[in-house]
């Protein structure tokens, strides 16, 4: 660490009643925009240039302003195994070598934060989640590079890569900066492609006269108008925290005085909690797409209805779609959307055999995945299983309940329909403030002593949801649905399940329909039962069993 760098931020601490390391990442992330801006300007003929200030940057970070050498070594290591286990193990396995070396790497940085268990102590912990998410999709990446052309996605076209990197540009891609403690993550072309500045080349077709305007003979486009909207509007999520923080925090909800509110006020001091949590990272993640927006990584294109430069490549969160979301997939599949695009292309679909659609294993994999990835703590798996619940209810909610407010062919809401839209907002956000709550207490202890503080509300209406489920009220309101919608809306519904299934993953690696995925487990013994029998051989023995030998496999 520099000397005295850590006197002025010791006292701004002292005087708000912050952490001295939380303070300090909230300044290199504000500091990134101005160096964002020094990186843009230096020549795209040179990008060794460019590689050498970003190593710079991210060592002052790690070295200067945080005295994390041991950090700097855990990234090392990490790094340099990833890619010598891409240079040198020439295997179909070689992908999954990777995941596990870094996986594992990385549960090592998250049981010493769970044993020194100190917030507000910055580790290199958050780096790491996103090198794994970086360094895994490298190696996946390098593995499809040795396919026939053939043989890959249209995806896997995409990202490619031919022929390993130099070890400059390696470490610039694992250093990048502007990202580097809290993401956004990205795949090593997207930067081999804004380093070489071909991600700025216009596609055919694109009239030049519409390429978005650039400064001096720089291929980068101008960047500074959503680059500086992104950084207020990451600022004022943070001021709003720090405000909100001294209101709503973990401290008061396990203390006594919580006891001396009603009912309805504690489920509403719950909330407020999760939002004022939430608040912290729609700060944190705006701030760093900011600056890789200034940088120049965030283009994304031209808007053809706009004709404008998009600038959206590495949008990791959206609040407002996050606050009035009506489901658990759109309140998910909003928040941390990078670690979601991680899962679905490097997990969901790369433990899916080649022709077959994805299924329960592929949602096992991720569910696995999206859970070791976010630590050890009891309260990120109390989340992730009473979420998952939720993801169930919601799926059947949506079939069984939304259609009657649409008209009988599915195709235009009915005037009530606004009634259960707020309804449902009106659910999941309470379900999601409870369900969340373990994510930010971590302990088992703490996340059950508040649970039971507003009488476990919502795994009481879960158990009433499943008990509809598996009951004949799911029936009685399948045949009422046929016979108002006379089957209309039926193959509407088939076809748009079958897309979910088939082009979405699990949200945060959550199973979307562990129902359907049971069944499917179910028929792939039944199928096996009858292929046993019709060989002449035995087939006593009982699904329960078999199924279990299925899931014991995986």
């Amino acid at each position: 660490m520099l000397p005295y760098i850590n006197t002025p931020f010791a006292y701004v601490a002292n005087a708000l009643g912050a952490s001295t390391d939380e303070l300090k990442l909230i300044f290199s992330f504000i500091l990134s925009y101005p160096l964002a801006a020094v990186l843009k300007r230096i020549p795209d003929k040179a990008p060794w240039q460019k590689n050498l200030f970003i190593i710079g940057v991210s060592l002052f970070y790690l070295v200067g302003l945080f005295d994390l050498w041991d950090g700097i070594r855990t990234l090392l290591w990490g790094s340099v195994g990833a890619y010598a286990i891409a240079a040198y193990i020439d295997s179909p396995f070689m992908p999954w070598i990777g995941f596990v070396f870094l996986m594992g790497h990385m549960s090592i940085g998250h049981i010493y934060r769970q044993i020194l268990n100190d917030p507000g102590v910055i580790d290199v912990t958050g780096a790491q989640m996103v090198l794994v998410m970086k360094l895994t999709a490298f190696c996946w990446n390098v593995h499809d590079g040795r396919l026939p052309e053939s043989e890959l996605s249209d995806f896997q076209k995409e990202r490619v890569i031919r022929e390993l990197p130099g070890l400059l540009d390696y470490a610039g891609y694992v250093l990048f900066f502007p990202s580097l403690f809290a993401g956004p993550a990205f795949d090593y072309v997207d930067y081999r492609h804004y380093i070489s500045t071909t991600m700025f080349q216009l596609p055919p077709g694109i009239d030049p006269s519409k390429a978005p305007p650039t400064r001096k003979k720089r291929k980068i486009p101008r960047s500074g108008t959503p680059a500086s909207w992104k950084a207020g509007y990451g600022l004022l999520w943070i001021f709003a925290f720090l405000q909100f923080s001294g209101w709503y925090y973990t401290d008061f909800l396990l203390g006594d005085d919580y006891m001396k509110y009603s009912f309805f006020r504690r489920v509403w001091i719950l909330h407020m909690l999760g939002l004022t949590t939430r608040m912290k990272y729609y700060g944190v993640w705006s701030l760093t797409e900011g600056a890789c927006i200034l940088s120049g990584i965030g283009y994304n294109g031209i808007d053809p209805k706009t004709s404008r430069a998009k600038w959206d490549r590495l949008q990791n969160v959206r609040p407002l779609a996050i606050e009035t979301a009506q489901n658990s997939r759109d309140y998910l599949g909003n928040w941390n959307i990078n670690a979601n695009h991680w899962l679905r292309n490097y997990v969901y679909l790369r433990v899916t055999p080649k022709g077959k659609k994805p299924g329960f294993r592929a949602s096992l994999a991720t569910f696995v995945t999206s859970a070791f990835w976010h630590g050890f703590y009891p309260g990120y798996y109390m989340t992730f299983v009473l979420a998952s619940l939720l993801q169930t209810i919601a799926k059947n909610g949506r079939r069984l309940l939304r259609p009657f407010f649409l008209t009988p062919d599915g195709v235009s809401p009915t005037p009530k329909k606004r009634y259960y839209d707020i309804f449902t907002t009106l659910v999941t956000q309470l379900a999601f403030s409870f369900t969340v709550a373990p994510f930010i207490f971590l302990t088992f202890s703490g996340s059950w002593l508040v649970w039971v503080r507003v009488y476990c509300y919502c795994l009481i209406g879960v158990a009433i949801c499943f008990g509809c489920i598996f009951s004949p009220v799911k029936q009685k309101l399948q045949i009422q649905l046929k016979k108002r919608n006379q089957g209309k809306i039926q193959e509407v519904v088939k076809e748009e399940q079958e897309k979910e299934r088939v082009q979405k993953a699990p949200t945060l690696g959550l199973p979307d329909d562990p129902e359907a995925e049971m069944e499917e487990i179910v028929a792939e013994v039944k199928k096996e039962m009858e292929a046993r029998k019709k060989r002449g051989g035995s087939v006593s023995f009982d699904i329960k069993k078999a199924v279990e030998e299925k899931l014991s496999k995986m």
